[in-house]
């Protein structure tokens, strides 16, 4: 009746063993280390890189106490503060000779000081929020013009394929402010411009003016297409964040819209502020441009700009012609593949206006290179040169001498190499560690306190009952440590709130199963029985509760953002985790006490009050 079966007791143990692993790692805390990353689009850490850091280190003297390579960099971890400090200054000398144009960022960090073995299951620390272990904030402002500007100057170019196209004869097509001007020869070329324009766009406003000779056509956005433009704009550079960040490797960035042209960046964990805005200025935009053959790019021509090529290490000068074919926004998306030889490739796809101006420029100049330009920090640097060997529209591939390396990385940088419009940095606050290290202290004492005093409570009121409600609350509070762990998700000042509150609903549980049971012994019920139905019948109304609870927090979780956010995800892992703890692992316990005893005088329940008394 009160017994388990095998595989349930194994199972219920198997769940706690993981449970105290994954929660093991947070209990280690963490070690001074030196991060290195790229600080160039076109180079990566990879195993050479890692050979000169290590004869570097080994040179001076320094033994690193262990090392992480992930797909953001190399971590180096060292054995206090005074090492790490001279190791990192040791590292950006071999790695970047010349300090005005480094190849890689080396900057100050910290690793989790959990044993190896740990690291190799998957067993991680949780994040902590910024308010806990500190780091920076920065506040963006978003060029709302320099949106608009960026939109015309790729109208511009539409006008001239569309008339290109049409065979409309221009006197050429010019950005003056916010209008666009186009000159035609006749009043029937300029109708004739103004209806093919009008079939292609609808966002357009037009006035008609002439010039001497000339029959001008003026375009301006319309206000409804102004505001399209600056709400894809901030969107599209938030996702552009979100991806250079996160392939820098930082832990559980907030990156969020606040107000018009405002964008919230969040780095916890970052111990200095020149490596965060190193991280905020790594935002990019991305060209397309045809090179201009036959030119000297040491001493380009008027029309022609000189941009390096790294190319087998070294850097080649490539020379473009100054028109912009496609920007950045027009790229949908880029992917790693291979080609029909099984060569490693790089599928693109455009949206349809930019697939209708790569169609014309590719029919134009088929036989000809063509190259893929990124521009970091005001510095352009070219990632693609490529043939065009036919005409094709929103969708090609980039092939070359590429490995699959090489096609991962350039798939990275057109897909998040794009800024919609360039950003300033307008406020700029840094939370240090000591302040998150008195938050973390003041949340485990007020949740200590609270557990505490339950279980003393619970103990002297439920005496036996009470020490297996204690017990499955402490294995409660173990496996929601676990999943955010295992999930690698933040904890906040809220999270910790809501840890608190879960211990509140866990223990409510064990008070109804250990209230049920009191009534079946009141009833007259034997004990054997009285625990059985107890258990059995409270869990309908521990279930009911709980779920209801769960889908406010679901409602937070999906409505809600920033702290509300970190508060519904621990809060919805702790429904989850209570239930299990106070039916499943409350009732393991109780077996194991009971259960193989065939018959049993009374049960450790506290006093049970009857009528009678």
């Amino acid at each position: 009746m009160n017994r388990y079966p095998l595989w349930k007791n194994l199972m219920i143990a198997v769940v706690l063993i993981l449970g105290f692993l994954y929660t093991l790692p947070n209990f280690y805390g963490e070690v001074p280390a030196v991060q290195i990353s790229a600080a160039r689009s076109t180079v990566s850490v990879d195993d050479g890189v890692e050979r000169r850091i290590d004869e570097a280190l080994k040179a001076a003297g320094i033994n690193p106490t262990g090392k992480l390579r992930d797909a953001t960099g190399l971590r180096v971890r060292l054995s206090d503060v005074e090492t790490q400090t001279r190791a990192k200054d040791l590292i950006e000398h071999t790695l970047n000779p010349d300090p005005q144009s480094p190849s890689f960022v080396v900057a100050l960090n910290l690793l989790s000081a959990s044993p190896e073995w740990l690291t190799r299951i998957g067993a991680l620390p949780m994040y902590l929020g910024l308010d806990l272990r500190g780091g920076v904030h920065f506040m963006l402002e978003v060029d709302m013009d320099g949106a608009i500007t960026k939109q015309l100057d790729v109208t511009a170019s539409d006008f001239r394929s569309v008339m290109r196209d049409k065979r409309i004869r221009h006197g050429g097509v010019s950005r003056d402010g916010e209008q666009i001007t186009t000159r035609l020869r006749s009043a029937e070329d300029r109708n004739a411009a103004r209806d093919a324009i009008t079939a292609t766009r609808n966002d357009l406003q037009f006035q008609e003016r002439n010039e001497g000779q000339d029959f001008l056509l003026l375009a301006t956005l319309s206000q409804q297409a102004r505001k399209q433009i600056q709400e894809d704009a901030i969107k599209q550079n938030i996702v552009t964040l979100h991806n250079r960040v996160n392939e820098l490797g930082v832990a559980e960035p907030v990156i969020q819209q606040q107000g018009a042209n405002r964008i919230v960046v969040q780095l916890p964990g970052i111990q200095d502020v020149s490596r965060a805005k190193d991280l905020i200025g790594r935002t990019a935009t991305l060209e397309v441009r045809m090179v201009a053959e036959n030119v000297n790019p040491m001493d380009p021509p008027a029309g022609v700009d000189t941009y390096p090529e790294l190319r087998d290490g070294r850097e080649l000068p490539v020379a473009v012609r100054k028109q912009v074919v496609l920007t950045g926004d027009r790229f949908v998306s880029a992917q790693s593949t291979f080609d029909n030889n099984q060569r490693p490739a790089v599928s693109v796809r455009l949206d349809a206006a930019g697939g209708n101006v790569m169609r014309q420029v590719t029919r134009d100049n088929i036989g000809k290179p063509m190259a893929i330009i990124l521009f970091e920090k005001g510095k352009g640097e070219v990632i693609s040169v490529a043939n065009i060997q036919g005409e094709f529209g929103n969708q090609f591939q980039i092939t070359g001498s590429f490995s699959t390396q090489d096609t991962n990385r350039l798939a990275i940088l057109i897909r998040s190499g794009s800024l919609a419009a360039p950003m300033d940095i307008i406020e700029e606050r840094t939370i240090g560690p000591s302040l998150g290290k008195d938050n973390i202290e003041k949340g485990f004492h007020s949740t200590a306190w609270g557990f505490a005093v339950i279980a003393v409570f619970m103990c002297i009121y439920y005496v036996g009952f009470g020490l297996i409600s204690t017990l499955a609350l402490a294995a409660n509070l173990l496996l929601l440590i676990a999943l955010l762990s295992l999930f690698q998700l933040t904890l906040t000042l809220p999270g910790i709130a809501a840890i608190a509150l879960t211990l509140g609903m866990a223990i409510d549980a064990n008070v109804l199963i250990n209230e049920r049971i009191r009534e079946e012994l009141r009833a007259g019920v034997s004990p054997q029985l009285a625990i059985s139905e107890g258990y059995s019948r409270a869990f309908d109304t521990i279930f009911d509760s709980n779920l209801t609870t769960l889908i406010v927090g679901i409602a937070l979780l999906a409505f809600g953002s920033g702290p509300v956010r970190g508060f519904a995800v621990v809060h919805c892992l702790g429904i989850l985790t209570s239930i299990f703890s106070a039916v499943l692992i409350s009732r393991m316990l109780s077996n194991f006490v009971y259960g193989y005893r065939r018959k049993i005088d009374s049960v450790s329940i506290g006093h049970i009050w009857k009528p009678a008394d």
